[in-house]
């Protein structure tokens, strides 16, 4: 993880604890970047969720969305992350990063809540 500060927000969700989700400088940076170049983004969020499969039960997801019905909307810099009330515990205190490297380039999770992950990066159990 960069030594950077990250950007976040703290919120309280309906069990009345606060819920924080940051990204990177670089996730900003790339979140940015993808949505400049997709007309289709225009006006939505940054969606964060998890969903069940993935080689450890459950995987990430992230894609442009409006938000819906009981979304967490959390403003990080002037993006706006919104996260699903059934993702919400899997991801509270989670660290949205974007790498690089020769084994290929995407969002990562780094998440207290895990229990285990596998060697894709992209799932993971709690």
């Amino acid at each position: 993880m960069e030594t950077e500060t990250l950007q976040s927000l703290s919120l309280p969700t309906a069990m009345e604890e606060p819920f924080e989700i940051s990204l990177t400088p670089k996730a900003i940076e790339k979140v940015k970047a993808f949505a400049q170049g997709n007309k289709e983004s225009e006006g939505k969020g940054f969606r964060v969720y998890v969903q069940g499969g993935g080689c450890s039960g459950f995987s990430y997801g992230f894609n442009f969305d409006e938000s819906r019905e009981g979304d967490t909307i959390v403003p990080v810099g002037d993006i706006n992350v919104l996260v699903d009330p059934v993702s919400v515990p899997y991801l509270k205190h989670a660290v949205v990063d974007y790498t690089e490297s020769m084994q290929g380039s995407g969002f990562s999770v780094q998440n207290p809540n895990a229990k285990g992950s596998c060697g894709c990066g992209s799932s993971f159990t709690v």
